[in-house]
Protein backbone atom coordinates (compact mmCIF):
# COMPACT_ATOMS: atom_id res chain seq x y z
CA UNK A 1 0.00 0.00 0.00
CA UNK A 2 2.84 2.24 0.58
CA UNK A 3 4.68 1.88 -2.55
CA UNK A 4 0.90 2.40 -4.29
CA UNK A 5 0.79 5.69 -2.27
CA UNK A 6 3.91 6.72 -3.49
CA UNK A 7 3.96 5.96 -6.86
CA UNK A 8 0.08 7.59 -7.26
CA UNK A 9 0.97 10.89 -5.55
CA UNK A 10 1.79 13.46 -7.38
CA UNK A 11 1.11 16.12 -9.66
CA UNK A 12 2.49 14.39 -12.70
CA UNK A 13 1.85 10.62 -14.24
CA UNK A 14 1.86 8.13 -11.77
CA UNK A 15 5.33 6.20 -11.76
CA UNK A 16 7.60 4.23 -9.25
CA UNK A 17 11.19 5.81 -10.44
CA UNK A 18 12.73 5.76 -6.80
CA UNK A 19 14.93 9.23 -8.23
CA UNK A 20 11.42 10.96 -9.27
CA UNK A 21 10.00 9.80 -5.97
CA UNK A 22 13.23 11.22 -3.98
CA UNK A 23 12.43 14.59 -5.62
CA UNK A 24 9.17 14.78 -5.31
CA UNK A 25 7.59 16.46 -2.00
CA UNK A 26 4.71 15.06 0.28
CA UNK A 27 2.34 17.31 3.11
CA UNK A 28 4.09 16.04 6.25
CA UNK A 29 0.50 14.07 6.91
CA UNK A 30 0.72 11.94 4.11
CA UNK A 31 4.46 11.14 4.40
CA UNK A 32 3.57 9.89 8.04
CA UNK A 33 1.19 7.65 6.77
CA UNK A 34 3.06 6.70 4.09
CA UNK A 35 6.29 5.85 6.67
CA UNK A 36 3.98 4.20 8.99
CA UNK A 37 2.90 1.65 6.13
CA UNK A 38 6.21 1.14 5.09
CA UNK A 39 7.78 1.06 8.63
CA UNK A 40 5.34 -1.91 9.63
CA UNK A 41 6.47 -3.80 6.86
CA UNK A 42 10.04 -3.74 7.46
CA UNK A 43 9.52 -4.17 11.03
CA UNK A 44 8.49 -7.65 10.55
CA UNK A 45 11.01 -8.36 8.35
CA UNK A 46 14.06 -6.57 10.41
CA UNK A 47 12.27 -7.91 12.87
CA UNK A 48 11.34 -5.76 15.55
CA UNK A 49 9.81 -5.36 19.05
CA UNK A 50 6.67 -6.50 19.24
CA UNK A 51 6.98 -8.12 15.63
CA UNK A 52 9.26 -10.34 16.43
CA UNK A 53 8.08 -13.79 17.65
CA UNK A 54 8.25 -15.28 14.14
CA UNK A 55 11.73 -15.25 13.67
CA UNK A 56 12.83 -17.61 17.10
CA UNK A 57 10.17 -20.73 16.39
CA UNK A 58 11.55 -20.37 13.02
CA UNK A 59 14.95 -20.85 13.45
CA UNK A 60 13.98 -23.13 16.06
CA UNK A 61 12.07 -25.61 13.39
CA UNK A 62 14.19 -24.82 10.13
CA UNK A 63 16.88 -26.56 8.80
CA UNK A 64 20.11 -25.12 9.85
CA UNK A 65 21.01 -24.14 6.21
CA UNK A 66 17.69 -21.78 5.83
CA UNK A 67 19.08 -20.38 9.05
CA UNK A 68 22.06 -19.29 7.64
CA UNK A 69 20.41 -17.41 5.05
CA UNK A 70 18.17 -15.92 7.05
CA UNK A 71 20.34 -14.10 9.43
CA UNK A 72 23.02 -13.67 6.73
CA UNK A 73 20.70 -12.20 4.37
CA UNK A 74 16.63 -12.11 4.38
CA UNK A 75 16.75 -10.02 7.75
CA UNK A 76 19.01 -7.32 6.39
CA UNK A 77 16.25 -6.69 3.78
CA UNK A 78 14.39 -5.18 6.72
CA UNK A 79 17.62 -2.76 7.88
CA UNK A 80 18.14 -1.70 3.94
CA UNK A 81 14.08 -1.17 3.60
CA UNK A 82 14.32 1.24 6.37
CA UNK A 83 17.51 2.99 5.18
CA UNK A 84 16.43 3.48 1.65
CA UNK A 85 13.01 4.21 1.83
CA UNK A 86 12.15 5.11 5.26
CA UNK A 87 15.26 7.78 5.63
CA UNK A 88 15.97 8.79 2.37
CA UNK A 89 12.41 8.60 0.91
CA UNK A 90 10.65 10.41 3.58
CA UNK A 91 13.10 12.26 5.79
CA UNK A 92 10.60 13.92 7.67
CA UNK A 93 9.32 11.68 8.92
CA UNK A 94 11.92 9.79 9.88
CA UNK A 95 12.92 12.95 11.97
CA UNK A 96 9.82 12.74 13.66
CA UNK A 97 10.07 9.00 14.90
CA UNK A 98 13.98 8.80 14.73
CA UNK A 99 13.37 9.73 18.86
CA UNK A 100 11.18 6.57 19.51
CA UNK A 101 13.16 4.29 17.16
CA UNK A 102 15.94 4.80 19.61
CA UNK A 103 13.63 4.34 22.50
CA UNK A 104 12.38 1.16 20.92
CA UNK A 105 15.85 -0.02 19.81
CA UNK A 106 17.36 0.25 23.22
CA UNK A 107 14.31 -1.97 24.45
CA UNK A 108 14.73 -4.31 22.17
CA UNK A 109 18.36 -4.84 22.79
CA UNK A 110 18.04 -5.03 26.50
CA UNK A 111 14.79 -7.36 26.10
CA UNK A 112 16.00 -9.67 23.54
CA UNK A 113 19.58 -10.50 25.47
CA UNK A 114 17.35 -11.23 28.93
CA UNK A 115 15.21 -13.65 26.90
CA UNK A 116 17.94 -15.30 24.87
CA UNK A 117 19.71 -16.92 28.14
CA UNK A 118 16.68 -19.01 28.99
CA UNK A 119 16.08 -20.52 26.13
CA UNK A 120 16.67 -24.28 26.10
CA UNK A 121 16.60 -24.59 22.65
CA UNK A 122 20.21 -23.17 20.99
CA UNK A 123 18.98 -21.71 17.86
CA UNK A 124 16.65 -20.24 19.67
CA UNK A 125 18.96 -19.22 21.72
CA UNK A 126 21.04 -17.59 18.76
CA UNK A 127 17.80 -16.25 17.61
CA UNK A 128 16.67 -13.86 20.01
CA UNK A 129 20.94 -12.87 20.26
CA UNK A 130 19.87 -11.71 16.74
CA UNK A 131 16.86 -9.73 17.74
CA UNK A 132 19.03 -8.12 20.13
CA UNK A 133 21.86 -6.66 17.57
CA UNK A 134 18.61 -5.57 15.15
CA UNK A 135 18.04 -2.90 17.99
CA UNK A 136 21.26 -1.88 17.20
CA UNK A 137 20.88 -1.71 13.77
CA UNK A 138 17.55 0.45 14.58
CA UNK A 139 19.08 2.83 16.87
CA UNK A 140 22.57 3.61 13.87
CA UNK A 141 19.56 4.04 11.76
CA UNK A 142 17.15 6.54 13.75
CA UNK A 143 20.32 8.12 14.91
CA UNK A 144 20.48 10.50 12.09
CA UNK A 145 24.10 11.20 12.22
CA UNK A 146 26.50 9.64 9.42
CA UNK A 147 28.70 7.73 12.43
CA UNK A 148 25.36 6.20 13.32
CA UNK A 149 24.40 4.95 10.20
CA UNK A 150 27.61 3.94 9.11
CA UNK A 151 28.25 1.47 12.71
CA UNK A 152 24.38 0.17 11.28
CA UNK A 153 25.84 -0.86 7.97
CA UNK A 154 29.16 -2.55 9.83
CA UNK A 155 26.81 -4.05 12.42
CA UNK A 156 24.65 -5.22 8.98
CA UNK A 157 27.84 -6.69 7.52
CA UNK A 158 29.35 -7.86 10.46
CA UNK A 159 25.86 -10.08 11.98
CA UNK A 160 25.33 -11.30 8.37
CA UNK A 161 28.47 -13.35 9.13
CA UNK A 162 28.96 -14.01 12.40
CA UNK A 163 24.89 -14.92 12.72
CA UNK A 164 25.18 -17.42 10.28
CA UNK A 165 28.06 -19.11 11.23
CA UNK A 166 27.17 -19.79 14.38
CA UNK A 167 24.24 -21.53 13.10
CA UNK A 168 26.03 -22.95 10.99
CA UNK A 169 27.97 -24.78 14.29
CA UNK A 170 24.37 -25.25 15.54
CA UNK A 171 23.29 -27.46 12.82
CA UNK A 172 27.05 -29.07 12.51
CA UNK A 173 26.76 -30.04 15.91
CA UNK A 174 23.27 -31.63 15.68
CA UNK A 175 24.13 -33.55 13.26
CA UNK A 176 26.54 -35.55 15.13
CA UNK A 177 25.09 -36.06 18.64
CA UNK A 178 21.53 -35.09 17.44
CA UNK A 179 20.48 -32.76 19.95
CA UNK A 180 19.45 -29.23 19.98
CA UNK A 181 18.69 -28.64 23.71
CA UNK A 182 21.10 -27.13 25.70
CA UNK A 183 20.58 -29.12 29.15
CA UNK A 184 20.55 -32.11 27.11
CA UNK A 185 23.84 -31.54 25.63
CA UNK A 186 26.38 -31.59 28.90
CA UNK A 187 29.06 -29.99 27.27
CA UNK A 188 30.75 -30.12 23.87
CA UNK A 189 33.88 -29.63 24.56
CA UNK A 190 35.33 -32.92 24.70
CA UNK A 191 33.22 -35.13 21.94
CA UNK A 192 33.80 -31.74 19.62
CA UNK A 193 36.52 -30.03 20.29
CA UNK A 194 37.05 -28.10 17.44
CA UNK A 195 33.23 -26.99 17.03
CA UNK A 196 33.54 -26.09 20.69
CA UNK A 197 36.55 -23.93 19.80
CA UNK A 198 34.98 -21.87 16.55
CA UNK A 199 31.79 -21.75 18.66
CA UNK A 200 33.53 -19.82 21.53
CA UNK A 201 35.65 -17.60 18.98
CA UNK A 202 32.23 -16.51 16.96
CA UNK A 203 30.31 -16.27 19.96
CA UNK A 204 32.80 -13.68 21.44
CA UNK A 205 33.11 -12.13 18.03
CA UNK A 206 29.10 -11.64 18.72
CA UNK A 207 29.58 -9.76 21.60
CA UNK A 208 32.14 -7.48 19.40
CA UNK A 209 35.03 -7.78 21.71
CA UNK A 210 37.85 -5.44 19.86
CA UNK A 211 39.38 -6.69 16.96
CA UNK A 212 36.61 -9.50 16.52
CA UNK A 213 33.62 -8.76 14.98
CA UNK A 214 33.80 -4.99 13.66
CA UNK A 215 33.22 -4.30 16.88
CA UNK A 216 30.12 -2.25 15.36
CA UNK A 217 28.45 -1.60 19.12
CA UNK A 218 30.94 0.60 19.43
CA UNK A 219 30.56 2.72 16.15
CA UNK A 220 26.81 2.92 17.01
CA UNK A 221 28.00 3.94 20.80
CA UNK A 222 29.48 7.08 19.54
CA UNK A 223 26.34 7.60 17.48
CA UNK A 224 24.36 8.04 20.27
CA UNK A 225 26.43 10.52 22.01
CA UNK A 226 26.17 12.83 19.38
CA UNK A 227 22.33 12.65 19.38
CA UNK A 228 23.05 13.55 23.21
CA UNK A 229 25.26 16.29 22.38
CA UNK A 230 22.72 17.52 19.66
CA UNK A 231 19.92 17.44 22.32
CA UNK A 232 17.82 15.37 19.70
CA UNK A 233 16.65 12.90 22.89
CA UNK A 234 17.18 12.93 26.98
CA UNK A 235 18.30 9.98 28.74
Amino acid sequence: MGVLGVGLYGSNEPTLNFETSVNQSYPVALEIIFYIGFFIAFAVKLPILPLHTWLPDTHGEAHYSTCMLLAGILLKMGAYGLVRINMELLPHAHAIFSPWLMIGGTIQIIYAALTSPGQRNLKKRIAYSSVSHMGFILIGIASLTDTGLNGAILQIISHGFIGAALFFLAGTSYDRIRLVYLDEMGGVAIPMPKIFTMFSSFSMASLALRGIGMYPDFVLSLSVDKVEEKGRIFL
